[in-house]
């Protein structure tokens, strides 16, 4: 793949899944470069609303504008704004909803935007806005630090990295992602599968840009935005959004796991809102694995809403 080439990932996935039918107002809630906004246009004549917080996708959303018209809208924003926007533009109801989870390739391949092992500013912000990885890398203490590196990047040796970053920082600031990683590979052995500072770097990236905690409020408002019959199908790509995912179905199709004897199963605080429209998450196909490796994590979950 060549440094910002797109190639949306299960994007027939996921069209299949919400179904795009004549007259449709679907929601893309990760504009990116618009491949799945595309691929809903494409499937039928409907129309599109995008969000994305980035404004690197504001070029592309105004290139899909140029050629889709008034069936294309576009609104730089986040999961948490979306109900307010939809409302807005006059697209709630919502007939789909889809949902490209983590950062992008043309992020990844953007040193600039600080998300890869490349020579660049320790930045790491989706919207541009708020504090970098440089500044928490700055000014948390150890003790958080080793925190959000284990909670957000499954880290087994987040206390050692926090230790690390400590004492370099003492020295001078860490300011550039190739000092951090390097930084980072000191005291994490490489095990030849992945980059001994991948987990750190997904942590920080985690905790800049609040990722699950905006993920949790954008199922939330899609639960509220979706018609009954409307479909939502969300693409992730590591355990911690997978696991979100999975669980937030769950609760909302009354597909928790059940109790045994010793454990009675617990009562779910919300009504049953969804039926799930696969058991298991879908996988990528070998093809698209292929063609696009970065797809090789991708786990797709999907869901009909409800009309309780």
């Amino acid at each position: 793949m060549t440094a910002g080439a797109h190639i949306p990932v299960m994007a027939s996935e996921v069209v299949a899944a919400i179904g795009p039918r004549a007259g449709g107002h679907y929601v893309d809630a990760t504009f990116g470069r618009g491949g799945y906004s595309r691929a809903l246009l494409a499937s039928a004549p409907c129309r599109v609303l995008a969000l994305d917080c980035d404004p690197a996708a504001e070029g592309a959303a105004a290139a899909l504008g140029r050629d889709c018209g008034d069936r294309f809208r576009f609104r730089r924003a986040r999961f948490s704004e979306m109900e307010d926007i939809a409302a807005d533009e006059a697209f709630a109801p919502a007939d789909g909803i889809a949902f490209d989870l983590g950062v992008s390739s043309a992020q990844l391949d953007d040193p600039e935007r600080g998300f890869s092992f490349a020579p660049g500013p320790l930045d790491m912000r989706m919207s541009g806005e708020g504090p970098s990885a440089a500044d928490l890398a700055a000014d948390l203490d150890e003790h958080r630090l080793a925190d959000i590196i284990r909670r957000y990047g499954e880290e087994p040796r987040a206390r050692r990295v926090a230790r690390a970053i400590a004492s370099a920082r003492s020295e001078a600031p860490i300011r550039t992602t190739d000092r951090l990683a390097a930084i980072v590979a000191r005291v994490v052995p490489a095990d030849g599968r992945i980059h001994p500072a991948t987990r750190t770097f997904q942590a920080l990236r985690i905790a800049v840009n609040d990722e699950l905690g905006e993920l949790d409020l954008g199922l939330e408002a899609a639960e509220r935005l979706l018609a009954p019959g409307g479909r939502l199908a969300v693409v992730s790509f590591h355990s911690l959004e997978d696991r979100a995912v999975k669980r937030f179905l769950r609760e909302r199709s009354g597909d928790a796991p059940g109790g045994s004897r010793h454990r009675p199963p617990a009562s779910s605080a919300h009504p049953t809102s969804f039926r799930l429209l696969h058991r298991r998450a879908a996988r990528p196909s070998a093809a698209e694995i292929a063609a696009n490796p970065r797809a090789r994590s991708a786990r797709m979950r999907a869901a009909e809403r409800l009309a309780a």
